[in-house]
Order: structure tokens, then sequence, then C-alpha cells
């Protein structure tokens, strides 16, 4: 088995240089490395271990409550002693005050360290930006401060039996009462619906106040204890099987009258519901890159050390001389550089914050691609293995199966792609995609790049034209994919002399659409 290494160097070399965080008044390169070095080690020594004692052992409903598995709780315990919950909670609250940008590099670790164990965290930096936006003053100062000690972890729950992507089937409901509000019906698919390791869970619920279709939408803070001390009217009744994430209990929960308050206006929960969803978003593209980087490491590791057949000098090699082997090598390690690429854009453009429609644009595209880039890495990396990739023993078939639901949750990558086609390709998100990548063309002169720009610009009128712009939503998406990479190669090519190892970054460049 190959240790978890954090590809901490691929990370600062993208963030900085290629998404071009280090043009950025507020960005800190060294405290960005000193911290990402720090979360590194506590990655590589505490959470990493714990990954396949996870996925062996899962989790269990023991008397209506979670078990997580052996040495979970005591992990957790030290990672709230580190202060990481509180990286990016604001420090009148209790926190760091770090940007997005600080979470994306520990966040990519994370989740290449344990993904399972990230899912029941990782919802911290979404539930602080739903109360900064949408909260008043004093749930912000009741609230964060227990998110920022790691007291309290946060679960989203929005999706039902029978609503999931349609929205306006909500069924659970809200009514308010003298005492205040209460909250009764069922709640599918909750990632860290309970568990053993924080003190407190604070359920954000999104509940029918009104049967006026997704305008009768309201978002509601739901406790797992009530004010007066005692359990909150809320049930596990289930934790799902899954064929991945193991440890990250995925919970069917009841709520029956269970006492809730609002949080922003009634008929407001999807707006304050998305703030937390893109956050979400942005960072299952994240989980899609980490987990290709951990198969370019095994097949990487693996490659070197298996030696099979014979060179062109008749000796014997290892198998990452043979050009198939070497190929998928290759595309592996771009798929993993590309797509953090294309996620580190999206999070310095949101960081950044003057390009509102490109970051719309931007984040479904990196969701999407990144997410397929992750599982691509996998399969390719459980090839590089051959019948050792299809054993438990290198663990990359645990990497296959925790990578596989980032194409599935948070949207559908095809419910992504449709939503481009029919909602972003002929509005201002559509214009801004436009126009950066003809700045990105102005930058570089390359016949192939502008080919591609060209061809996007094709596609997207001829999806403006059509009556059903669903039927064209995957090629549309593809050629939105193409023509970024192929502006993101071009940045790499640029400025391989500030990576660590420019000559793997040159061989890689050389192979990219650029």
């Amino acid at each position: 088995m190959k240790p978890f290494a954090a590809p901490l160097d691929d990370i600062l070399f993208t963030l900085a240089h290629v998404a071009e965080a280090s043009k950025l008044p507020d960005y800190d390169a060294e405290l960005t490395r000193e911290v990402g070095a720090h979360f590194a080690a506590f990655a590589e020594g505490e959470i990493a271990p714990l990954d396949e004692v996870g996925d062996v052992q899962g989790c269990r409903l023991e008397g209506g409550r979670v078990k997580m598995p052996d040495g979970f709780a005591p992990c957790y315990a030290a990672y709230a002693e580190q202060g990481w919950p509180a990286l990016t909670v604001p420090e009148e609250y209790g926190g760091q005050g770090m940007s997005a940008l600080m979470l994306a590099v520990t966040s990519e670790v994370f989740s290449g360290a344990n993904h399972a164990l990230q899912m029941v965290t990782g919802l911290v930096p979404g539930a602080v930006r739903v109360l900064r936006h949408f909260g008043n003053e004093e749930q912000r100062a009741r609230i964060m401060p227990r998110l920022a000690s790691g007291d309290m972890l946060p679960t989203m729950c929005l999706t039902e039996p029978g609503a999931g992507s349609d929205l306006a089937r909500i069924r659970c409901r809200a009514e308010e009462h003298a005492e205040g509000w209460a909250i009764s019906g069922e709640k599918i698919f909750i990632s860290g619906g309970d568990q053993n390791m924080s003190k407190r869970i604070l359920h954000l619920v999104l509940a029918r106040t009104s049967d006026n279709g997704v305008k009768g939408l309201s978002l509601f803070l739901c406790p797992c204890t009530r004010s007066d001390g005692s359990r909150n009217a809320v049930t596990v009744t289930r934790i799902e099987e899954k064929m991945g994430l193991h440890a990250s209990p995925t919970c069917q929960l009841a709520f029956d009258d269970a006492e809730a308050e609002l949080i922003g206006e009634e008929g407001q929960g999807l707006a304050a519901m998305f703030a937390m969803m893109n956050h979400a978003r942005a960072d299952v593209a994240l989980q899609g890159v980490a987990h290709a980087a951990r198969a370019y490491d095994i097949a990487a590791s693996y490659a070197a050390e298996r030696v099979q057949g014979r060179g062109l000098d008749g000796a014997s090699t290892t198998i990452d001389k043979h050009a198939d082997v070497r190929r998928m090598l290759d595309e592996i390690d771009r798929l993993a550089l590309g797509a953090r690429a294309m996620a580190h854009l999206a999070c310095v453009k949101m960081e950044q914050g003057d390009t509102p429609d490109l970051v719309e644009f931007l984040t479904p595209l990196a969701k999407v691609y990144c997410t397929e880039a992750g599982m691509r890495a996998a399969e390719l990396g459980m090839q590089v293995l051959g019948g050792y990739g299809y054993l438990r023993e290198y663990r990359i078939e645990q990497t296959y199966r925790d990578a596989r639901i980032t194409a599935i949750y948070e949207g559908t990558n095809g419910i992504h792609a449709r939503m481009m086609a029919t909602r972003l390709a002929g509005g201002a998100a559509g214009d801004a995609f436009a126009s950066f990548l003809m700045d990105e063309a102005d930058r570089v002169p390359s016949e192939k790049i502008r080919a591609l720009i060209e061809h996007w610009q094709a596609t997207r009128e001829q999806v403006l034209r059509t009556d059903d712009p669903t039927a064209l939503a995957e090629a549309f998406l593809q050629a939105s994919t193409n023509a970024l990479l192929a502006c993101l190669w071009a940045r790499i090519d640029g400025k391989v002399q500030h990576h660590p190892d420019p000559i793997r970054l040159k061989r890689l460049c050389s192979k990219s659409p650029k």
C-alpha cells in the first residue's frame, strides 16, 4: 500500500501561478505554504491512516445514534484542537478569518487523505457563508463560535424521497407556533446526519412554509438539542449502504415537530441554501482533483517498482518504461493537474469578487470536469496496476469507489450540463466566459487555442438557435471544457519554471491541447 502523500507542490503551483492567486492583494504565498505544510503533515500522519479502517468498518447505527469507525472521534478531536474548523470563520466569532483559497489547499489534501471524514467535517464553511449572508447577529454570535471550536458540525438537509433535483416537490413542512417553528417530514442522503465526533449537530433544513412552489421554501436551523437541553425530535431511521465512502454516514432523517428557527426570511430558503451549495460544488470539484492526484501517486509508485518484461536493450525493466503504461500515467497526471488548474481558477475568480458572471459559468464546468477526471484517473490507475488494481491491497479500487459519487451529488453532472446550455450559454455568464477566452487567446497566440475557441463560439451559437438546447448540452459542455483546458495548459507551459519539477510539467504540456 502506498501511504498518502499530499501533492503540496502541485497545489501551490497551480494556485499561485496558473490560477494567478499571486496577483491578489491579500494572497500570502509564504503563509499559504506554511499552513498547507502543517495540514499536510497532520493529514499524512493522523487522517490518512484511518481511511482504510473507515472503509472496512463503516458506520453503525446503535441505539438510534451513529457510531463512527475506530479512531475517527479522537482524530476529529485533534483536528478541532489544532483549530482547523476555524480556518475560514471570521475572527470576531472565534475563527482565523482566512480566505477560501487557504481552504482550497486544505480541502484537497483532506479529501485525498480521507474523503469520508472530509465529507462529515466539510460543510462548516458553507454554513458560515449562510449565517453571514442570511442570519441575524444573534444567530451568528451564538452559532459561529461553536462551528469554529469544532463543538458543532452542520449538515445540509435538502433531498427527500420524491424530491431530488426538483425542489418544487419538497414536502417537509415547517409550522409556526406560539413558541416557535417546528419541522415535520423526512430527509434522505444526509451526509453526517449523525455522528459521535462533535458534541452538537446543526441541521440546515429546507422546508415548506407555503404551497407556492419553490417560493414557498424556507431555510431553518434545526439543532440536535432543544433549547431546554433535551434531544430534539430528529431520528436517524437508516444509514445508507453505499458503493464507497463507507465511513461517511449518509442518513435518512425523520423530523417529528422538531424545534427549529428560521434563518433569513420566509420564502428565501432556496437563495440561502444555494449559498451553501455553491461552496459544496467547489468543494466537490476539489474532491475529484484529490482522487485523480491520489490515483497518480499510487499508480506511478507501483509502476516504478514493478519489474515486468524487457526494454529495448533486452534487459528486465520496470513497467513505467513501457510505452502504454507511460501513456496511462501521463494521462492520469494531466487529468489531475488540468482539473486542479480549473478548480483553482474558479476559486480565485470567486475570491477576486469582480467577475460573478464568469464564476457562475466556471463553477459547474469545474464541478463536472474535475469529478469526471477523478473517476477516469482512478480507472486508469487500476489498469496500470493490472490484477493488483482490482484487489483491495493497493486500495486504488477504493479511490474509484469513493470518487464515483462526486459526479452524482451536489447536482448530477448531466444537470449541470443542462443548466449551462439552457441558462448560462445565452446570458451574462456565457458572455463573461467568451470574454475570458478571448483575453486568454490574446495572451498566448496559438492556432490550436483559436480553433478551440471558434468551435466553442460556433457551438454556443447553435445552442442559442435551437428550440431544444438540452439536446446540445453535452456538446456545449465539451466545447467549453476543451477551450478552457487549452488556455490553462498554455498558462502552465508559460510558468513551468516556478515548479520544482519543470521537466515533468514540460512533458505533460507537450501532450496537451494548446
